[in-house]
């Protein structure tokens, strides 16, 4: 069975060579891993072999791993679809928002996010 931090490594080189074959700037393509379902174990291997940010769209399950790995230095993403319910949760513990695609969510978020915190990173989704 291949490691996590096999597969980051064979990700990120593929990045990088894609970065090269089309000409994008070093770097300027991130990984974003998506650790729902994923174990506390997996994530935290996977942080060690330098992945940052982690995504996640059950809110419930995101807190526990947020909290099991707040000695981490992670970007936690938001990234499915928001309940109005589920917004303070997201504002207080999140560090982007993929999904924002009504305005009510956007505004809960703004006026729920800690002034303790910094901004929330929005995604804001647009039906054209």
């Amino acid at each position: 069975m291949t490691s996590v931090t096999e597969n980051l490594k064979l990700i990120q080189q593929q990045i990088r060579e894609f970065e090269q074959q089309y000409s994008r700037a070093k770097q300027s393509v991130q990984l974003l891993a998506v650790s729902k379902k994923q174990s506390v174990e997996k994530i935290r291997a996977a942080a060690a072999a330098g992945q940052r940010d982690f995504g996640e769209n059950y809110v419930q399950e995101a807190l526990e791993k947020i909290s099991a790995l707040s000695d981490l230095d992670c970007q936690w993403h938001f990234i499915g679809p928001i309940q109005s319910n589920k917004t303070r949760a997201i504002a207080e513990h999140f560090d982007w928002v993929e999904s924002v695609d009504r305005e009510k969510i956007a505004r809960r978020l703004s006026e729920q996010r800690p002034d303790s915190l910094p901004p929330l990173n929005v995604c804001v989704q647009v039906n054209l």
